[in-house]
């Protein structure tokens, strides 16, 4: 696919904040039209800044994506707005570092409604009228973690690697359609989703341990638009991927002793 976009629709979750904010910040650079779903009151709001800034059309649909019925409301909306979108693009997520058994069952439950059923929903939903049409690009956002089986991110990490695992095999279900599934497995982003100072934020991407999410996101539209597999950014994150896989258990208890026995 073209890396010219200019008036075609993407669909962001998460659009509202951090990187899925990102997103429909570079995509409205190139010209794409946005739906932006998110839950926070700010979502209007980011509309608004981005259709005046950039002047391309927005539709702001406030959804909560953790409802059973979350992705037939999305569906009822871009029906009812008349939209076929070409790119959706399943960003929402959150975060906690904590251990299994002092993490509220609500909370387990918000990270498999929100990074399972929620994905798998959209991406179900959008696939089948991508393949209709012949065309379209999805992009899951998976994280680094979903290598990581360390303490204190059982939640996040276990749901990150069932995005990554069904990205892949759905890739390669719909690619014969003209369809393309991409997963972004990002490390070492300077957002807030880890609650990092600001001052050691900017410190970490000058030395380049951090990327700026815009050139995350600058590059993960890219890599989506080409319809690769796979995205992860920086040569260490990729060697951190053997590096954590020969981790010996103790390395691993150490920061379970040293972080979450407190």
């Amino acid at each position: 696919m073209s890396k010219n976009i200019k008036g075609m629709l993407a669909v962001v979750t998460g659009a509202s904040s951090g990187i899925g904010l990102c997103f429909c910040r570079e995509l409205a650079s190139r010209g794409c039209r946005l739906v932006m779903i998110s839950n926070q009151e700010e979502l209007d709001s980011y509309a608004r800044k981005i259709r005046e800034e950039y002047g391309v059309e927005t539709y702001p649909f406030f959804c909560d994506l953790t409802a059973p019925d979350a992705a037939d409301r999305v569906a009822a909306f871009v029906d009812a707005e008349r939209l076929e979108p070409d790119f959706l693009i399943n960003n929402a997520g959150i975060f906690s570092f904590r251990l299994l058994e002092e993490t509220a069952p609500e909370r387990i439950d918000c990270f498999i409604d929100l990074h399972v059923r929620s994905v798998t929903a959209l991406s179900l939903l959008f696939a089948r009228r991508f393949s209709k049409r012949g065309r379209g690009r999805i992009l899951n956002m998976s994280s680094m973690s979903c290598w990581m089986p360390m303490p204190g991110i059982a939640m996040y990490s276990a749901t990150k690697a069932y995005i990554r695992v069904f990205s892949r095999a759905l890739h390669y279900e719909v690619r014969d359609s003209g369809v393309t599934v991409t997963a972004a497995c990002p490390g070492g982003i300077a957002t807030d989703l880890f609650g990092l100072p600001e001052h050691l934020k900017r410190l970490a991407v000058n030395i380049r341990v951090l990327m700026t999410p815009e050139r995350f996101v600058r590059k993960a539209v890219d890599r989506m638009l080409k319809g690769k597999k796979q995205y992860i950014n920086g040569w260490l994150n990729r060697f951190s991927i053997f590096f954590v896989g020969i981790m010996p258990t103790w390395v691993r208890m150490q920061v379970k002793h040293r972080l979450l026995d407190k």
